[in-house]
This record gives structure tokens, C-alpha cells and sequence, in this order.
């Protein structure tokens, strides 16, 4: 190849380099400012996206993508010049759209097939509650009917009108921390930790929309990574330790001013980070003290089901007893209601105990189920893109699920309540019958947590 010839495809690969990027950023931009965001906020949190290092391997996949169309297209053109329309269409025909169209009935078929489920379920919409506000139930039983809500825009009132007629009570709000990897020795803090940024705005005008429909709060900050998980995050000195406590610490204390100035009702101090939990449990202590003295609110902590509840040494300096609700609850698909009760058994014993040990109520602060046949094997775990080729979708599995859950546990004085994992106001009806996620919106399963939900519980010993 000649030197001349070498330039020109290095400019044209850097040009459609330039021109992915470009359209990313256009698209991401308009899709951001769709939510009411100006142009210059939807351009600062597309420059916030850059931090994630999932989002810049995407555009390298897109790029990647768009490199060989090019390459392709401009294959068919050079054919077409040498050797004429019909050439091309016979190997366009037989080398590229017939084996695209294989792969793409075989995609639908396998969807299909994974995605079809007999069920007999009738919805009730005589729960649904139609009166604009909620019915105030944990005012008496002082029940939690939480819902984890994600998709947020700036205008929320349609997506919060829809939870209060499910009969959701409680709402927590999900603001992210960030952090590259498990051995990153500082979370990401904004530059001036005691000033609210545009993305604060946002979870600010949505507290104050959910507390107008009557709605109570908990806003609950994750920490997120790129690779890894929060639990196991791994520092090699206790410099390092401290160091990365401060910068969650900076965090927090921000997160718990915008809890007193909203009013939140409840306010989470961490989410599975149970390696320091183990570590550095003076530093949790001292933490709970200076957000005590900003906040007026009640407080928790949202420790994993697994190796982590029992280890937190603070509970005493809490209202309540947190559990990522995830437990094992049976070892077959598709189980029936009597066999999920029975997996709860071992766990209720286990938590009874618990609870009364420290003398506090536990609160599932996350609990979920996946619309898949497996989804009570091993509930914790997050699908991918491609389970939709492989694993059953089974709406009557996670209603199973969460009816056998509100049957066990929703009566028991020490069990203060749950907030579901997740509901997306972004999900479409549409697209209903071929998602395996967790959110129960437009599902079955809503229709099961509305029904319990919307009753005020009668307490009674088990």
C-alpha cells in the first residue's frame, strides 16, 4: 500500500472516530435535555459520563461497529463500479443481508420461545388507588411500602402518579457515588461538597414532588464502579483506608444536608460496603454522630443478606436493622407458592432472632425478583443483555415470589417492611414480554404488591 494511500485511511478511520464521538454526544445530549435539562446541564452530565469506563467501551463498540459499515459500504460501491448492479446485489443477497437475516430470525425465534408463558392471572383494578394520595397506612402499622425507583427526569409527576395509585408509600431515592475500581483509594467528590450540583436538582424538585402526593422518602446513595463491587472493595494500607473513608464521608455529609433540607423521613448511611464495615468500624460510629447532628431523620444502614448484617457492630445507633433481602429461597425453576413459603422458613427463624437480639425492627431495604423462571434460586443475581436468548421469562415465578414473601413476613411485629428492587418509569409497556428485569411495573407482580400494599396490617405473632 502506498504511503499516500496509508494517510487517507488513517483520516478516514480518525474522521469516523470523530464523528462517533460527535454523534454520541449529540444523541446523548438531546436524549438528557427530552427531561427538561438545559443544553449546558445535558453537555455537563455527558461530560460526567466520561468517568465511567462501561459507557466509553460502548462508544469504542460503536465506533468499531460504524468503521466496518463504512468498510462495507464502500466495498459494494468499488464492486458496483467494476463489475455492475447485478454483482452487487447478488453478493450483497448472499453474503450479507441472507446471513443477517438468519441471525435475526434466529434472535426473535429463540426470544419467542424463551418469552412465551401460559398464564391465567386476573388483575384486580378495584386496588388501585385513584384518590391522588396515598392512604397514609404506615401511619398505623408503621409498615414500609417502599418502591426503589429509577429513570428519574425533571418532570416526574406522571411516573409519581403511577405509584401512588400501585399504593407505594415510602419512594427511595437512588443518588450515585462513584468510584473506578475495588482498589480505587478515593470516591469522586464534587468540587464543592457544600453546594448542590445540577444532578442534586434533580433528586431535590423530586423529593419535594413525592412529599406533595403524600409520599415518605428514604434516600439511600450508592456507591457505583466501573469493575468490581462496593463489598469488596480492597485498600493495601490503612492510610489508604482512611483516605477513602474521607471522601465517602464528604459525600454523605452532603447527601444528609439535602435530607434535612427536603425533610427526607429516612436516611440510609451506606449500601454493602462491607469490607470497611469490617475494617474501620470506628470510622462508621463517628459518622453516625456527625450525621446525627445534621440530620433530624430516622437513620439505617443497607447491609448485604450475606455475610455482612451480622458483622455491622452499630446497629444500636440506628432506627432500624437494614438487609439487602436477597435470600436463597428455593433450588428449582418455576416453583410453586408453598415451596417458595417453605424457603423462608430457615431465614425468618434466623432474622426473629436478630432483631430481637439488638431490640430493633429490620427493614428489607432492597428486596426483588427477576420476571424469570430462576428468579428465586438465586435473586441476587443481575441478568445481561443476552439472557433473553437463554433463560425462560416466568411473570408467575416473581409473582409467586413476592405473594409467598408478603404471606411470611408482612404480619411480623419485627419486620418493619420492604422497598422493592426496582421500578423504572422508564420501561414501556410494549416491551413487557420480553424482559426478564427486575422492575414489576406493568407486570404481574405489580399488581401482587399493589393488592398487599393496599391493606392495613393486622400484627400478629407467627
Amino acid at each position: 500500500m502506498h504511503q499516500s494511500s496509508i494517510k487517507k485511511e488513517i483520516c478516514n478511520v480518525l474522521g469516523i472516530y470523530f464523528v462517533t464521538w460527535a454523534g454520541v454526544f449529540l444523541l446523548t445530549t438531546w436524549r438528557i435535555s427530552r427531561d427538561n435539562h438545559t443544553f449546558y446541564e445535558s453537555a455537563g452530565l455527558f461530560l460526567e459520563f466520561l468517568s465511567n469506563i462501561s459507557f466509553i467501551i460502548a462508544i469504542h463498540i460503536l465506533f468499531a461497529l460504524i468503521l466496518l459499515l463504512f468498510y462495507l459500504v464502500r466495498y459494494f460501491i468499488r464492486l458496483y463500479k467494476k463489475k455492475g448492479l447485478k454483482i452487487v446485489i447478488r453478493q450483497f443477497v448472499s453474503r450479507f443481508l441472507t446471513p443477517l437475516l438468519l441471525v435475526f430470525l434466529v434472535f426473535k425465534t429463540l426470544i419467542y420461545a424463551n418469552s412465551k408463558e401460559i398464564s391465567s392471572y386476573t388483575w384486580d383494578k378495584q386496588i388501585i388507588n385513584t384518590s391522588g394520595k396515598t392512604k397514609k397506612h404506615f401511619k398505623n402499622d408503621g409498615k414500609h411500602r417502599g418502591m426503589s425507583v429509577f429513570g428519574w427526569r425533571r418532570s416526574n409527576d406522571e411516573s409519581i402518579e403511577e405509584l401512588v395509585q400501585a399504593n407505594v408509600e415510602w419512594v427511595a431515592v437512588v443518588p450515585f457515588m462513584y468510584q473506578e475500581t475495588e482498589k480505587t483509594k478515593v470516591i469522586n467528590t464534587p468540587d464543592n461538597p457544600n453546594a448542590f450540583t445540577r444532578r442534586d436538582s434533580m433528586f431535590l424538585r423530586t423529593i419535594n414532588k413525592l412529599h406533595n402526593k403524600g409520599i415518605y422518602v428514604h434516600l439511600k446513595p450508592h456507591l457505583w464502579m466501573s469493575e468490581g463491587w462496593r463489598s469488596t472493595i480492597s485498600l493495601d494500607s490503612d492510610e489508604e483506608w482512611h483516605t477513602w473513608f474521607q471522601t465517602y464521608r464528604t459525600n454523605m455529609l452532603r447527601y444528609a444536608r439535602m435530607a434535612e433540607l427536603t425533610g427526607v423521613e429516612l436516611f440510609c448511611i451506606g449500601t454493602e460496603l462491607s469490607s470497611s464495615i469490617k475494617k474501620q468500624p470506628e470510622q462508621w460510629v463517628l459518622l453516625i454522630s456527625e450525621i446525627r447532628s445534621i440530620y433530624s431523620g430516622k437513620l439505617t444502614y443497607a447491609a448485604n443478606w450475606y455475610d455482612e448484617y451480622e458483622y455491622v457492630s452499630f446497629w444500636d445507633k440506628l432506627d432500624y436493622i437494614g438487609i439487602q433481602g436477597y435470600f436463597p429461597l428455593t433450588e428449582v425453576n418455576n416453583p410453586d407458592l408453598e415451596t417458595i413459603k417453605k424457603g423462608w422458613k430457615p431465614h425468618i427463624t434466623t432474622l426473629e432472632a436478630f432483631s430481637k437480639e439488638h431490640n430493633k425492627p429490620i427493614l428489607f431495604t432492597e428486596v426483588g425478583y427477576k420476571s424469570e423462571a430462576s428468579a428465586t434460586i438465586k435473586p441476587w443475581e443481575w441478568g445481561n443483555a443476552l439472557s433473553v436468548l437463554y433463560r425462560k421469562k416466568s411473570e408467575r415465578t416473581q409473582r409467586l415470589a413476592y405473594e409467598a414473601l408478603f404471606q411470611q413476613l408482612w404480619h411480623l411485629d419485627w419486620f418493619a417492611g420492604i422497598y422493592i428492587w426496582e421500578w423504572d418509569i422508564r420501561s414501556k409497556k410494549g416491551d413487557t414480554y420480553q424482559d426478564l428485569n427486575f422492575s414489576p411495573r406493568f407486570k404481574e407482580a405489580e399488581n401482587v404488591i399493589a393488592k398487599w400494599f393496599s391493606q392495613p396490617v393486622e400484627k400478629e405473632k407467627p
